[in-house]
């Protein structure tokens, strides 16, 4: 009995423990971002534009007082740098990751030159200029660095009055180093953040160099010409008879496509014909049969009419049984002075007067004729 009650004490912990995350997740779900306008109405500001900060000592902060929360007038300085070329969503969420590592950040976000870039990494598609301007209108940066340095000294940790330097875990080596922030991991100022899988400066360029014909054509179409396109004048016509090739192709299957359409509605529309004529059809058929049928009205008016025809022009019937000898008028009678027989007068009938003298019937008659 122990051991079935602990055990139903188990299972009831477990539903209530099971109902409750399951409740929370629900929550979690149902909740809903108050609409507020959070978009910031400037963009980040430059280093080598702003004044220069007090002349108080710089004394960093370590992480559990940065992950504590340090005082407004005191943001935790956190440094993130990178070449930032074809900026995409990758690199905003790298930055937004780096802002909100601790309570009250300030993020700074370094920008190495083109030539740095050219020397250490290779070619760019945005130059230092475009590159500036797309990390200074990302809303998690608050101060960007032109020109940054492609490893840090402690010289630029100071004047910058760094406290965190946020990046990928991964090494990253460059410049004759297998990690070139293996000094700053060691100095305790590492903050990690993770990158995004599947979208990459690199991952675009391959997507453009694997489609080459189809954006050169694109861009021939939008009004560059051969030259700014660095495209020879063979395959200028090449791509343009391709445009041409493609747009019958497009026009053709457009075609098809409404073809198939209209097709699809005769099909349609003669099916709901067909269903109507049919319905129609049974209609006329019943009403045809009630009227010319076997049993149908027809029939019963002309069995009417022909019975009225023939009452009318028939005469009346006579009696079914005729009156018996007794019930006969009787004949007229009349005298024979010269008839020496004499019988007595029948009685007269109720309607009729008698008459004096001999009354002699036809009957009588034809008795005297046989004797």
């Amino acid at each position: 009995m122990e051991a079935q009650s602990s055990s139903d004490m188990l299972l009831s912990r477990k539903r209530r423990r099971e109902s409750s995350t399951r409740d929370t997740e629900e929550a979690e779900r149902l909740v809903k971002i108050p609409r507020c306008t959070v978009g910031l109405k400037h963009p980040a500001p430059f280093a080598d534009e702003l004044e220069p900060v007090t002349k108080k000592p710089y004394v960093r902060v370590n992480m559990e007082e940065a992950k504590r929360g340090t005082h407004p007038d005191r943001p935790v300085r956190v440094y993130a740098d990178g070449i930032f070329d074809v900026f995409h969503s990758g690199h905003a969420r790298a930055l937004m990751q780096a802002k909100c590592l601790f309570p009250n950040t300030h993020l700074i976000v370094g920008v190495c030159s083109d030539d740095l870039t050219h020397t250490y990494k290779g070619f760019t598609v945005m130059n230092e200029d475009e590159r500036y301007d797309a990390i200074s209108h990302c809303r998690y940066v608050d101060e960007v660095v032109r020109n940054a340095p492609w490893t840090l000294t402690p010289e630029f940790l100071a004047k910058h009055r760094i406290d965190f330097v946020a990046h990928d875990d991964i090494p990253y080596s460059s410049a004759g180093s297998d990690d070139v922030y293996k000094h700053i991991k060691e100095a305790g100022m590492f903050a990690p953040t993770q990158r995004t899988e599947g979208i990459s400066t690199s991952d675009i360029i391959t997507r453009i160099v694997r489609d080459y014909d189809v954006y050169v054509r694109r861009n021939l179409q939008r009004g560059y010409t051969a030259k700014e396109l660095n495209v020879s004048f063979i395959n200028e016509k090449k791509y343009h008879l391709q445009e041409r090739v493609d747009k019958v192709k497009r026009k053709v299957r457009d075609v098809e496509e409404k073809s198939k359409e209209f097709v699809q509605k005769v099909e349609e529309k003669s099916i709901d014909l067909i269903q109507k004529w049919e319905e129609k059809s049974r209609e006329f058929i019943g009403n045809f049969l009630q009227m010319f049928g076997p049993e149908g009205a027809l029939k019963h008016m002309l069995k009417e009419g022909k019975g009225r025809m023939l009452q009318a022009i028939s005469p009346r019937q006579s009696p079914n049984s005729s009156p018996s000898r007794e019930e006969r008028s009787p004949s007229p009678t009349f005298r024979l002075p010269f008839f020496t027989k004499t019988s007595p007068p029948p009685s007269p009938p109720p309607h009729h007067s008698g008459a004096r003298g001999y009354l002699v019937s036809e009957d009588d008659d034809d008795e005297d004729d046989e004797s």
